[in-house]
């Protein structure tokens, strides 16, 4: 059981960077005030135009196209693990502590039956399709699924909707449930890209967060994944844990870096109801870290990582350069996409779509699609404030930032003025920094408020980002206020927005 990102309410994925991909992102939040920690989760880049918007000072076509163009990625839920971990509330199935091999498991093999029959039921028109660009499979632990059910899967995929030669096929892997023939096995399907749930390198801990992995189970898997030639790989961490010290991390840190993967992705600990931690734990008090001792674990994480030459290229996210995860992206960008198994979410069509969590019901779910009852494919109907919050959480989650020119071009020049305004404070601070076209450092006395209009015209201003990792710390903060100003926009009615 490892981390996705999206599918989260905007008010869930601000608080936190251990985030499930199977969450639905709702529509029409409410911005509230948030604490600045732990880290938040958000993903997006802009669109291009579609219609006029008279309801605002400036008409302004809005950008959509991103949302209504077909998916190129698809993420697929492979709910098995052995046991839940203690900090874990994403829709599994728990097979038990000893379960390594489930090649007749009927759980799982009817579970893939009814994945493949979902895939082959989604309406596409086929006119317009696209061959899938990103596979990722997660969970969950994949790696424990026999081959021969993936391999059901991406031929569901290939006949449903193509998939790419040089597709990326990501795939969560856990510690203790592959060997070197298995790996072998997945790369012959087309696996390229391995994400391994190491989470800490300390046997202490592991026992404390529930992994049914130990250390030594770490060192077997990096050992397989190297020696079977995957290049393209990433380790997961998770700082803030109980107990952890920041020796602890700084050791896991230090042993990740030792072990060469191209990537490393870091999360930090969210206690939510109905864990084990839950009913064990309050946030903020012992053994958990404090705010300010979890705020030094992402302090370090930033350091130590880019010492060693990993690019901090997205809140939780670094990697060797070139190695950046390419599905990923895809929500980051706010692309469409397609999303199959319990409790994952699709967005295609401009309709962000969440399967249920328990498997009768996503039986049923199947089943109804199967019948034409069930609509996961959209309207082209976007709403363009729930546009324009996406494009702020998501944009600000990366090192690239927001790109104003495009901000302005969709959503219009008096929001960009007033989301300017409200962060004034903050570049005076460093927390967000201006950036040129070529992604250069704009000091703030260079371009008062009053000019910022001729200067993102004129690409002086091309970007705003946070400050790494001073902003990206304050980055519920700084994405609240975003909230609250769009939030007190009016975009037009509906039925003007759906036009």
């Amino acid at each position: 059981m490892r981390v996705h990102y999206l599918h989260y309410s905007r008010a869930t994925m601000l608080k936190s960077t251990f985030t499930p991909i199977f969450c639905m992102l709702v529509p029409n939040p409410k911005s509230s005030k948030l604490s600045t920690l732990p880290i938040t989760n958000t993903f997006k880049n802009c669109p291009p135009p579609v219609r006029q918007n008279a309801s605002l000072k400036d008409p302004v076509s809005i950008t959509v196209a991103p949302h209504l163009a077909y998916p190129t990625s698809a993420y697929v839920h492979l709910p098995f693990c052995r046991k839940r971990c203690h900090y874990c509330d994403f829709p599994i199935v728990a097979l038990g502590s000893a379960s390594t091999q489930i090649e007749d498991d009927p759980r799982v093999s009817n579970y893939v039956q009814f994945l493949c029959r979902e895939i082959d039921a989604m309406k596409v028109e086929c006119d317009a399709k696209k061959p899938l660009e990103t596979v990722f499979f997660g969970g969950g632990t994949p790696s424990l699924v026999p081959a021969r059910l993936v391999s059901k899967v991406l031929e569901a995929l290939s006949l449903k909707f193509g998939v790419c030669e040089d597709a990326e096929i990501s795939m969560e892997m856990d510690p203790g449930t592959f060997d070197a023939r298995k790996m072998k096995e997945m790369m012959g399907l087309g696996v390229n890209r391995v994400s391994l749930g190491v989470q800490a390198f300390q046997e202490k801990l592991l026992r404390a967060c529930g992994r049914a992995h130990g250390v030594e189970e770490v060192y077997e898997s990096i050992g397989i994944v190297k020696s079977c030639g995957v290049e393209n790989w990433s380790i997961d961490l998770i700082s803030s844990l109980p107990h952890q010290t920041n020796d602890m991390w700084e050791e896991s840190l230090r042993l990740a870096i030792e072990a060469q993967p191209t990537h490393v992705s870091v999360y930090d600990l969210q206690i939510e109801q109905g864990t084990k931690f839950g009913t064990l734990y309050t946030p903020g008090e012992l053994p958990l870290p404090s705010e300010t001792q979890s705020a030094d674990f992402y302090k370090m994480a930033s350091r130590v990582l880019c010492d060693a030459d990993y690019n901090h290229y997205e809140i939780s996210s670094y990697c060797k350069s070139g190695y950046e995860c390419k599905h990923n992206f895809t929500y980051w960008k706010n692309k469409p996409y397609y999303g199959f198994g319990l409790g994952s979410a699709s967005f295609v069509g401009g309709l962000r779509f969440s399967r249920p969590k328990k498997v009768n019901d996503y039986m049923g779910f199947v089943q109804s699609l199967e019948n034409g009852l069930v609509n996961c494919s959209g309207n082209d109907h976007i709403n363009v404030k729930d546009t324009a919050m996406d494009v702020v959480m998501l944009s600000l989650r990366t090192a690239k930032g927001i790109d104003l020119k495009c901000f302005q071009e969709s959503f219009g020049s008096s929001i960009v003025s007033s989301l300017l305004d409200i962060y004034k404070p903050y570049f005076e601070s460093g927390h967000v920094v201006c950036l040129d076209e070529k992604r250069r450092p704009i000091r703030i006395e260079d371009v008062t408020t009053s000019s910022f209009d001729e200067n993102i015209r004129e690409r002086k201003v091309a970007y705003i980002r946070l400050n790494d990792p001073e902003g990206f710390l304050l980055s519920n903060e700084l994405i609240s206020l975003a909230f609250e100003v769009i939030d007190s926009y009016n975009f037009g009615s509906p039925h003007q927005e759906a036009a």
